[in-house]
């Protein structure tokens, strides 16, 4: 705003209304440039302290695990493959010693019948309002548990609709983000079958086998492909028919938002960058195969 004005007022001085127009221009250009580069550096929250943002990072850190362990108690006890899940999670952070006790208790914490969802998203909903590319990976996080056996139960599905709610996600977009992780964990599957198939051939020593091996595997590969483009492209969340434009776009937005460095310049914790750097790598994966 002060751009504009100072750019008007020198404006009127040196022109008269030509140069007050002139002045009001490129002090609006000026108030732009400066709201961007202002943005860049983390808006009024560039400013805080590094306890600020360890404060930020430990309520991050707190309120993932204890909501994921939430949706893990709602159909009534936590299952063998849910307790897993938050272990497999735990070591993808490379949890050990304290933190993973940390993480341990917080968990559970949300299995208590007193433990409230509606304070604890909201809480922090209120520490990262301005962060949306935070507020949905942590709506990521939890459906990613709630989808650790495959499938999601009505209740499950239910508590998912009230985290977004609180989160301030609307429906509509939750369907989107629910679809692309859903389209992701497919995906993910297919990949590592993909690979299994490859090394089971490599180990072939037979010529004979080797040949009706690839032959098979040449056959499978091309029956499988449509399928891995059609789970490509909704781990993009796009359907069939997309443009080569459309598909860049889609990439290059969700990349950015799920950089691990900006990520963690925001407020995630530093643990957690092995989240993002696996969803960035499955968005890579998925990219590469719609180029091909």
């Amino acid at each position: 705003m002060w751009g504009k004005i100072l750019g008007t007022g020198f404006g009127f001085l040196f022109g008269k209304w030509l140069g007050a127009v002139l002045g009001f221009y490129l002090g609006h250009l000026f108030d732009k440039s400066l709201k961007q580069d202002f943005d860049k550096a983390g808006g009024f929250q560039g400013f805080f302290s590094g306890d600020d943002l360890n404060e930020r990072q430990a309520l991050f850190f707190s309120s993932c695990f204890a909501v994921m362990g939430h949706i893990a108690k709602s159909n009534g006890r936590v299952s063998e493959v849910h307790i897993r899940a938050a272990s497999a999670f735990m070591d993808e952070m490379a949890l050990h010693g304290d933190d993973r006790k940390e993480a341990q208790s917080a968990f559970n914490s949300g299995k208590h019948s007193d433990f409230s969802i509606k304070e604890a998203v909201g809480d922090f909903k209120e520490a990262f309002a301005r962060r949306y590319d935070l507020l949905q990976l942590f709506l990521e996080i939890q459906i990613q548990m709630a989808f650790s056996d495959g499938h999601l139960s009505s209740k499950e599905l239910e508590l998912l609709k009230l985290v977004s709610k609180f989160l301030g996600i609307g429906n509509k977009h939750f369907n989107f983000v629910l679809k692309r992780y859903q389209a992701e964990f497919k995906f993910r599957q297919q990949r590592a079958q993909w690979q299994s198939q490859q090394q089971s051939r490599h180990s072939q020593s037979s010529f004979r086998q080797e040949r009706e091996q690839s032959n098979n595997y040449r056959q499978n590969t091309a029956a499988s492909t449509d399928v891995s483009k059609e789970h490509a492209l909704a781990v993009l969340g796009l359907e069939q028919g997309a443009s080569d434009k459309e598909i860049k776009r889609a990439y290059r937005k969700l990349m950015a938002q799920h950089h691990p460095d900006k990520l963690v310049s925001q407020g995630l914790p530093e643990h957690m960058m092995e989240v993002a750097k696996a969803k960035s790598q499955s968005i890579q994966a998925a990219y590469e195969v719609l180029k091909k």
